[in-house]
């Protein structure tokens, strides 16, 4: 699809006030497969018999374990957990509970006119919330939505800066220079745009990518989209690439759609399962900071896997993840899978 002058893929960094301030760094494994050579031999192997070097990167995931009463299940070890792709058990090569890590939030404001007896309390709490959650390794960008996806504040640690960006979230006001703005399209009676999947798709395509470490955007929103150029799949695609967890506090004012037809609640459901997000859902001022508090404890109490894939195809496919616990009462929430890398 084309934002503005780019293609999909091409949006126009630049225009927008993009760039990226942390670069991810991958871990790779070199393996030679074939081929070896005699000692003190002179003359080049045939080319069918020279070594083959075979490029297979480390999968990283960031697993929550919490036991039957939903409690964080804290202390256990490597040979606790087991890992699965495409059914197929791998070896896990890294380990740790480690707390120091950089996160990395896109936190996504609603601001269509669903929001507009919400948005108060949302901005308050989101704004404690980034105060006692973000260390001067973190960092955090804010982005509201309605018609337009709006960048107010980009990567940045400086609470004056985001609260500033917070506060300045109005219902389907003009903002800064839109990233996307799709323009005039039909309305159902007072519903009048939420382009909640272009926002999601924007913040991982063109921001989340480019950073290293955990990862995640904290969405408070009804999940009711309108209007987007982007489709589902498109955004949960992009979180996917990214290794970004969709985290939604969903907040529905069910008087603003009466009798409609409202289907976000299972929109935010498969976003967040899909990227080892969950959906915490929210109806009061006190829900939020319980909602807030929890999220906390979770992005900063993960387990961190790696495991190099028995399955080195470089060929670009979807491979489905599982994590299991060997204590079976135990319940792990990471993502469902990621994209291989292709030649």
């Amino acid at each position: 699809m084309d934002y503005g002058t780019g293609r999909r893929g091409e949006f126009p960094i630049e225009k927008a006030g993009f760039h990226c301030v942390r670069a991810a760094c991958g871990l790779v494994l070199s393996a030679l497969v074939a081929g070896t050579a005699l000692f003190g031999q002179q003359k080049s192997l045939p080319q069918a018999q020279k070594p083959v070097q075979v490029q297979v990167e480390m999968v990283h995931l960031y697993a929550t374990v919490r036991d039957k009463h939903g409690r964080l299940v804290p202390n256990l070890t490597q040979s606790d957990l087991q890992v699965f792709e495409d059914g197929q058990p791998q070896k896990i090569a890294y380990f740790s509970k480690e707390m120091n890590l950089p996160l990395t939030l896109a936190m996504l404001i609603d601001t269509s006119g669903s929001q507009q007896n919400i948005l108060g309390a949302e901005q308050e709490t989101a704004k404690e919330f980034l105060q006692q959650i973000l260390t001067p390794k973190d960092l955090a960008l804010v982005i509201s939505f309605d018609l337009d996806v709006n960048l107010l504040a980009d990567f940045t640690n400086t609470g004056s800066i985001l609260d500033q960006a917070i506060d300045g979230a109005k219902i389907n006001a003009a903002g800064p220079p839109p990233l996307v703005s799709n323009g005039p399209f039909p309305t159902n009676g007072k519903i009048i745009g939420t382009d909640f999947y272009d926002a999601v798709y924007l913040a991982c395509h063109e921001k989340l990518a480019g950073q290293a470490g955990r990862k995640a955007i904290v969405a408070l929103t009804d999940a009711q989209d309108y209007g987007s150029q982007e489709t589902m799949d498109d955004a949960i695609e992009a979180a996917q690439r990214a290794d970004t967890v969709i985290e939604v506090l969903l907040t529905v004012d069910r008087g603003f759609y009466g009798f409609g037809d409202y289907r976000g609640g299972s929109v935010a459901e498969r976003m967040a399962r899909e990227t080892g997000g969950r959906v915490l859902r929210v109806s009061s001022g006190k829900d939020l900071q319980k909602a807030f508090a929890t999220l906390s404890g979770e992005l900063r109490g993960q387990y961190v896997i790696g495991y190099y894939p028995t399955n080195a195809a470089r060929d670009g496919s979807y491979r489905k993840i599982k994590v299991e616990s060997t204590n079976k009462q135990y319940r792990v929430l990471t993502r469902d899978g990621y994209y291989a890398p292709s030649e």
